[in-house]
C-alpha cells in the first residue's frame, strides 16, 4: 500500500511538472515572446498568413476569373513594363488570363494539398510511431520495414508513377503524396517514444495499473507533441514542392484549374520572352515555401529549450 502511495504520488508530481513545463513553453506569452525573438519566424509567419488570407479571399482579391481567356490581351506584360497595364498588374498568359488571379487561386490549391497530406499523415503517422516504439518487437519490426521500403523510393518518382497508374487529379494526387508523408511524423514519433517511455512518469503510471492505451495517448503523446508540431509544420513546405512539381508534369490538379506548377510549366515556352508568365508563379512557390520553413524553424528553436538563443 505503501508503494501504491508512493506511485500515485509521484506520478502526480511528474504530470503536474510536465503540464507546467509545456504550458510555459507552448502557450501563452512566454511561447510569442520567444518567437518573436527570432525575426526570421516571424517574417515567415507573416509570408504564410499573407498566403493563407490570399487563398480564404481569392473571390474578392481576384481581379478577373482565372479560368476565362482574354485573346485580344494575350501575353501582357506587367504594369511595370511598357505596355502593361494596371487592369493586369502582373501581366498575362499565353491565353490572356490574368497571372496575379491565376496565382491568387493557386494558392488554395497548393496550401488545401499541403494542410490535407500533412494534417492526415501526422495523424497516421503519429498513431503507428506511438504503437511502434512502445510495443516493439515485431509490431515495431513490420511497420519499420515498411517504412525502410518506402524511402527506398524517391518521393517525386514514387508519386509521379502512382498518379501516372490512377490518372491526374487533386484526389489522387491527395493519395499519392499521403501514401509516403506519413513516415516522418511515425519515425520522430518512434524515436521519441522509445526515450519517453523509459522515463519516471510512465513507470509510475504503470505502477498504478494504467491501460497501455492510457500511456501512449494520455501520458506520452503530449510529451512528444513539440516535435511533432515543428516536423508537420516544416513537411507542409516538401508537400507544396511536391504538389508543384506532379502539376509541372501535368499530373495534378487537370486545366483550367489554376495551379502554380502548371502555370510554370505552361509558360515554359515563352521563357526568353514573355518570362513572367513561368517566373511570376514560381516566386509565389519560393515565397511560400520559404515562409513556412523560417515559421518552422522558429518553433523548433522556440518549443525545443536546447536551441534557444
Amino acid at each position: 500500500m505503501g508503494r501504491l502511495n508512493a506511485a500515485l504520488t509521484s506520478k502526480a508530481h511528474l504530470g503536474q511538472s510536465a503540464k507546467t513545463k509545456e504550458q510555459s513553453i507552448s502557450t501563452g506569452p512566454t511561447f510569442w515572446r520567444l518567437y518573436r525573438k527570432n525575426r526570421l519566424a516571424v517574417l515567415g509567419g507573416m509570408i504564410v498568413l499573407v498566403f493563407i488570407c490570399t487563398a480564404a479571399f481569392a473571390p474578392w482579391i481576384a481581379p478577373h476569373n482565372p479560368t476565362n481567356p482574354d485573346f485580344p490581351n494575350v501575353r501582357k506584360p506587367p504594369f511595370w513594363m511598357d505596355g502593361g497595364s494596371p487592369e493586369y498588374p502582373l501581366g498575362t498568359d499565353q491565353l490572356g488570363r490574368d497571372i496575379f488571379s491565376r496565382i491568387v487561386y493557386g494558392a488554395r490549391i497548393s496550401l488545401l494539398v499541403g494542410s490535407i497530406v500533412v494534417s492526415l499523415a501526422t495523424v497516421l503517422g503519429v498513431t503507428l510511431g506511438l504503437i511502434s516504439g512502445y510495443y516493439g518487437g515485431r509490431v515495431d519490426t513490420v511497420i519499420q520495414r515498411v517504412i525502410d521500403t518506402l524511402l527506398a523510393f524517391p518521393y517525386l518518382i514514387l508519386a509521379t508513377a502512382l498518379v501516372g497508374v490512377r490518372g491526374p487529379g487533386l484526389e489522387n494526387m491527395l493519395l499519392a503524396l499521403l501514401y509516403k508523408e506519413w513516415v516522418y511524423p511515425c519515425r520522430v514519433v518512434r524515436s521519441e517514444v522509445l526515450k519517453a517511455k523509459q522515463q519516471e512518469y510512465v513507470e509510475a503510471a504503470r505502477a498504478i495499473g494504467a491501460s497501455h492505451w492510457h500511456i501512449m495517448f494520455k501520458e506520452i503523446l503530449p510529451n512528444v507533441l513539440a516535435s511533432t508540431v515543428v516536423v508537420s509544420t516544416l513537411r507542409v513546405a516538401t508537400v507544396i514542392l511536391m504538389e508543384a512539381s506532379l502539376s509541372f508534369l501535368g499530373l495534378g490538379v487537370e486545366p483550367p484549374t489554376p495551379a502554380w506548377g502548371s502555370m510554370i510549366s505552361e509558360g515554359r515556352a515563352f521563357l526568353n520572352t514573355e518570362w513572367w508568365i513561368s517566373t511570376l508563379p514560381g516566386l509565389a512557390v519560393l515565397l511560400t515555401v520559404l515562409g513556412i520553413n523560417f515559421m518552422g524553424e522558429g518553433l523548433r528553436e522556440t518549443l525545443d529549450p536546447r536551441l534557444r538563443r
